[in-house]
């Protein structure tokens, strides 16, 4: 079993109480495919598992294969510096299609991000954070995505909600 070497932090984004009972890590890339569809899966898990379930999202943009994906992340933690992380975040999920940087300016704006901060994404300001997710997820075994940990642990099950739902209910027991 694979363990996850860098633990939930205050770096971290995060949806729900870091103490729940269930903490799944999600290693994801906002232009993977596979990311929406689990993207989809995770809404499902946490309207079945409300608070026992806490969400954090790491970056791991695979940006040889998804060339929208790096500028998708720098946005997105523009977004959190307004508090707004999370909003985006489902933004781009819902929108993976268009990704181009009009259209991630038009979400900022839309969201009420701060031109000033989507610049700052644009020039790179938020590289130390997305590399930062990215090492932490090479070092903890991850090579593709999306990677998810429960509790710690890397689960390697099928990405489907009756799956992830019937593991996490084991963790409860």
């Amino acid at each position: 079993m694979t363990r996850l070497t860098v633990p939930v932090g205050p770096a971290d984004h995060i949806q729900g109480a870091a103490d729940a009972p269930i903490v799944m890590v999600e290693y994801g890339d906002f232009e993977c495919p596979y990311c929406g569809r689990m993207y989809l899966v995770i809404k499902n898990l946490q309207q079945a598992l409300g608070p026992r379930l806490a969400v954090v999202f790491r970056h791991f943009p695979l940006v040889d294969m998804h060339p929208h994906a790096g500028a998708a992340a720098l946005v997105s933690e523009a977004a959190g510096q307004a508090g707004k992380f999370w909003a985006m975040h489902d933004r781009l999920y819902e929108n993976q299609s268009a990704l181009e940087d009009e259209d991630l300016l038009r979400y900022a704006r839309d969201l009420g991000v701060p031109d000033a901060l989507t610049q700052r994404a644009f020039a790179g300001d938020f590289e130390s954070k997305v590399e930062a997710d990215f090492r932490g997820g090479m070092h903890s075994g991850v090579n593709g995505t999306p990677t998810l940990f429960l509790n710690g642990t890397r689960y390697d099950g099928e990405p489907d909600t009756a799956s992830l739902l019937n593991a996490m209910k084991r963790l409860l027991r």
